[in-house]
C-alpha cells in the first residue's frame, strides 16, 4: 500500500506513534503523552460521554455531532494505545479471536489480570 492509499486510521496511528517518538514541544499528543495514564484516561471518559450525548441529540446536525465527538474518542484511545505501547493489530488480532463467538460467552470466558 502506498502512502497515498493508506487508511485515515493507519494515518492517526502513525502520526500519534511518531509524536511518541519524536515529541514535538507544540504539540497536544505530546502533552497526553506526558500525562500518562491519568491524563489520557480522563479525556477518553470525557470523550466517551461527549458521545452519548451526542448520540442522543436529533436530525443531522445531532448525527454530525456524533461523528465529531467519534473521532475524538477514537483519537483518544489511540494515544492511550500507543502510550501503553499496544499496537492496533494486536487489537485487531483479539477482534478476530473474537469473532464468531457470543459476546455474553466471550465475556464469562474472561479472566482478571493479576
Amino acid at each position: 500500500m502506498t502512502d497515498t492509499q493508506r487508511h485515515p486510521l493507519a494515518e492517526l496511528i502513525a502520526t500519534i506513534e511518531d509524536r511518541k517518538a519524536n515529541p514535538p514541544a507544540k504539540s497536544y499528543t505530546t502533552t497526553l503523552f506526558a500525562g500518562g495514564v491519568p491524563k489520557i484516561g480522563a479525556k477518553i471518559i470525557e470523550e466517551a460521554a461527549e458521545v452519548v450525548e451526542a448520540a442522543d441529540e436529533p436530525g443531522e446536525p445531532g448525527r454530525t455531532h456524533l461523528i465529531r465527538e467519534a473521532a475524538d474518542l477514537v483519537y483518544h484511545l489511540f494515544v492511550m494505545l500507543a502510550h501503553r505501547g499496544v499496537r492496533l493489530s494486536e487489537v485487531e488480532a483479539e477482534l478476530t479471536r473474537r469473532s464468531g463467538t457470543s459476546g455474553l460467552d466471550e465475556k464469562a470466558s474472561r479472566t482478571k489480570p493479576q
